[in-house]
């Protein structure tokens, strides 16, 4: 039996990006794009590999099924520069995804997970004091995940309704969206419209 590769060499300009299904983390996890990941994956992942994960699962959303990543674009766009092999910095950050279960090797490239899951009590154990505080902060105040899942699918719905993004917070409050719940899903929006932006400009 094959045992996967531990990091990926990078000799392709380009990588297979598909995803990476897990029914339990997809329904719990939270969105590389989201408040949360900022505030406490970045700590685990650093910078680079947080925003790396970003871009590839803004491209899973246009191309569901997978695509190609050009890497010394993608390189490029996060201040890098890419040359085949495994031990630049850019490689590193790829590989960074597979080191902490963001991202696993498959056949032609990489499976990245669209959600991902809450930090671990390891990784918390080795993050700073004020992280840590902010963490038992953010599970006391962290809605019913139906809660967030209703404001979404509103908010979805009024955008695509034509309701300019600056009122959806509003309509979802007066809608009766407890305020956190509201808060999740507008960070959210604001994230994926930043990303949209950026595409549009480059």
């Amino acid at each position: 039996m094959s045992i996967a590769p531990l990091e990926l060499p990078l000799l392709e300009p380009t990588l297979v990006v598909v995803p990476w299904h897990d029914d339990v983390v997809d329904r719990i996890g939270y969105d590389p794009r989201s408040t949360y990941v900022e505030l406490f994956w970045l700590n685990v992942l650093g910078p680079t590999t947080t925003w790396l994960i970003r871009r590839m699962v803004t491209g899973l959303a246009e191309y569901p099924g997978g695509y190609e990543l050009d890497l010394e674009e993608t390189a490029e766009s996060l201040g890098l520069t890419f040359t085949a092999g495994a031990t630049n910095p850019f490689a590193r950050s790829v590989n960074r995804l597979i080191m902490f279960g963001a991202g696993q090797p498959v056949e032609g490239g990489i499976a990245v997970r669209r959600k991902l899951p809450p930090v671990s009590s390891r990784q918390l154990q080795r993050m700073p004091e004020h992280l840590r505080r902010a963490h038992a902060d953010w599970q006391r105040t962290t809605p019913a995940r139906d809660d967030v899942d209703r404001a979404g699918i509103l908010a979805d719905a009024m955008l695509a309704a034509g309701d300019p993004s600056e009122d959806v917070e509003r309509q979802l409050l007066g809608l009766g969206i407890s305020p956190i719940a509201v808060g999740h899903v507008v960070d959210r929006l604001l994230a994926r419209l930043a990303i949209v932006r950026t595409t549009a400009s480059a």
